[in-house]
């Protein structure tokens, strides 16, 4: 798996010793049900698992997919390296994939991840400043755009800030754009699919730490500015040396006090017998205790499927047998309350249209996104009754506003046209493009054939 492994990092006086609460409970309600993902859904939650679509064909790791989970992850398929191998060209098949074996199994579909240091394809590496930062929004735009309505959550930015006491971001050639890379891909996310949560992504933030502390003031910041942020996922990688933290339920319950949902997004916990097993209920039993807790991931099916299979990470073992940790989790997901958390879905943005010339010829229609001091636009253009051969769009801006960047077009003041790959249009068909800029947003567009 192409998976980079995570550093762990074990803070002294942070990360309490878990204590084993005794024997295992035992399921009494005649009716229980008798699969994570039934059990969790009764609870108005998920519980999902990382899938590779290489391995769909595996009757065994079928079965226990379409059997257990109701929310999937695609394990490496829509990282940047796999959707976007060459700049400007996208490749989704593998994670088309995953998200049409999660529909036909009525699964909801998390989103990873938009931007992250790593996993990057070689010719974004290669980038710095404003091409870099360019690249990342057409690449957010792109790919979120593909799938807009069919993800529930996206993970926008993965894994930012650094390892250590400091409550540092992360250098990364993302990071070296600008401090305000992580709003702007947030930003460009919600431009581009509306009706998903948008999720900040990170290990080691478990429990209440220097890391966990600046993602925490970071969420608070974006809340106060009115940046899109919906939920933060807690990556949840456990270990003897590093197990689950005293403060886990805490730390999530603090986070969704900031008024955004809390997922737990990796969850993978080596060892073997009752200590995994007691490990796993415990981290089931703080997500049912938490109203903002939407559900857990587990990162992958059976323990050789896992990036850290050594350590018999995960419910199922290798032959695909259920684990006394499966038992673990669903004793205390059919234990549990039947408290929907609440919905947070974010209203779309405002949407204005030119009126369509008759006969021939284009129209656009602005999508804007707009906070304290700037904007993204997205501009469809759509065909009349002939087929285009190129397009011209000029936008009005208010006042003091200016263009900064833009994607699939080429720009020339508040001028756009189209580029080589989508010049042609056919006859009621669309294409679109987009530009990010400072001040107030454009109302008013004009679309000319060319």
């Amino acid at each position: 798996m192409k998976r980079s492994p995570k550093r762990r990092l074990i803070l002294a006086g942070t990360l309490g010793l878990l204590v084993a609460g005794g024997a295992l409970a035992v399921t009494s309600t005649a009716n229980a049900a008798t699969t994570l993902g039934a059990s969790a859904a009764e609870k108005g939650r998920y519980f999902g698992t990382a899938v590779a679509a290489y391995k769909l064909s595996d009757a065994t790791y079928s079965g226990i997919l379409n059997r257990e989970f109701n929310s999937v992850t695609p394990e490496n398929e829509m990282k940047w390296d796999a959707t976007e191998p060459t700049q400007g060209q996208f490749s989704f098949t593998s994670a088309d994939q995953i998200v049409a074996r999660a529909k036909a199994n009525g699964a909801k579909v998390r989103g990873h991840a938009l931007a992250w240091h790593s996993q990057q394809p070689s010719w974004a590496q290669n980038l710095s400043g404003t091409a870099l930062r360019n690249a990342m929004v057409n690449h957010v735009t792109q790919v979120a755009t593909h799938y807009k309505g069919q993800i529930d959550s996206w993970d926008v930015v993965n894994e930012a800030f650094a390892d250590g006491g400091t409550g540092a971001r992360r250098d990364s050639n993302l990071q070296r754009t600008g401090n305000d890379w992580i709003e702007v891909a947030f930003r460009t996310a919600r431009a581009a699919d509306p009706a998903a949560k948008l999720c900040y992504n990170d290990y080691n933030t478990d429990g209440q730490n220097a890391k966990s502390n600046a993602v925490f003031a970071m969420v608070q910041d974006f809340k106060s500015r009115g940046v899109p942020i919906d939920c933060v996922g807690f990556q949840s990688h456990f270990n003897s040396a590093s197990p689950v933290p005293s403060d886990y339920q805490a730390n999530l319950q603090r986070f969704a006090n900031l008024g955004v949902d809390v997922q737990i997004t990796e969850l993978d916990i080596e060892g073997s017998g009752t200590t995994q097993a007691n490990s796993f209920g415990t981290v089931t039993r703080a997500c049912l205790a938490v109203t903002r807790c939407n559900g857990i991931t587990v990162w992958g099916i059976r323990d050789s499927d896992s990036w850290r299979a050594s350590g018999t990470p995960l419910l199922f073992d290798g032959s695909g047998n259920k684990k006394a940790a499966y038992t673990a989790v669903l004793d205390a997901l059919n234990s549990g309350t039947s408290t929907p958390p609440p919905t947070t879905t974010a209203p779309p943005p405002p949407t204005t249209t030119t009126p369509p010339p008759s006969g021939s010829g284009c129209t656009s229609t602005i999508s804007l996104n707009q906070w304290n001091g700037g904007f993204v636009a997205t501009v469809k253009v759509t065909a009349g009754a002939s087929r285009l051969n190129g397009w011209t769009v000029n936008v009005t801006l208010p006042s003091g506003a200016a263009v900064t960047n833009s994607w699939n077009a080429s720009a020339s003041g508040t001028s756009f046209s189209n580029v080589s790959y989508n010049g042609s249009v056919n006859a009621g068909a669309s294409t679109e493009f987009g530009f990010q800029g400072t001040g107030t947003g454009p109302s008013v567009s004009t679309c000319t054939a060319r």
